[in-house]
């Protein structure tokens, strides 16, 4: 019993001093604005997550999302149709990317993208405060804009934005 008691203590601690590989950090994709030296390193690296992973929904958003702040908008919307061809419920992405529509001179694509969202759904504040934004500079249509700038103090009434979105409102109403 002795002996079986010694052996295991030998064993357990063997086993403590071999170095153990500490496990690998998934990698993190890079967040919020950057500047133009780190977007360029991110870019690489991001391209070079969705080559070797193309169903890898995370990197195509970053992509995109790192594109859109880099004004690359025809190269964000490629970003976000390959997140929509996977998820094509990614409504913060459809958002996104009708954003790139609007900024791209496709105003058309913009509310197109934008109503696939709010269809998805009917509640997410950005869907319908960007379709109002497009409705109104960019079609005119002032009434409409206007329905969409009330279902947005609707649905965020306490939103930090709040006081704009009212002007905004009130100014469009002057000008029917």
């Amino acid at each position: 019993m002795k002996n079986i008691f010694i052996i295991f203590l030998l064993v357990i601690g063997v086993s403590a001093c071999q170095q153990k590989e500490e496990p690998k950090a998934p990698y993190q994709f890079p967040t919020g604005p950057t500047g133009p030296i780190q977007a360029q390193d991110d870019l690489k690296l991001l391209k070079e997550a969705v080559q070797k992973d193309p169903g890898n929904v995370n990197a195509w958003i970053k992509l995109g999302n790192t594109l859109m702040d880099t004004s690359r908008y025809a190269e964000a919307v490629e970003a976000y149709q390959k997140v929509l061809d996977i998820d094509p419920k990614n409504v913060d992405v459809r958002v996104d990317m009708g954003t790139c529509y609007r900024y791209s001179g496709r105003p058309d694509k913009a509310v197109e993208e934008y109503r696939k969202a709010l269809k998805i759904n009917p509640n997410h504040v950005f869907g319908h405060k960007n379709l109002a934004v497009v409705l109104a500079y960019d079609f005119k249509d002032n009434a409409q804009a206007i329905k969409e700038l009330e279902k947005v103090l609707e649905l965020a009434p306490n939103a930090p934005d709040t006081e704009q979105v009212k002007q905004e409102l009130q100014r469009l109403k002057t000008m029917k």
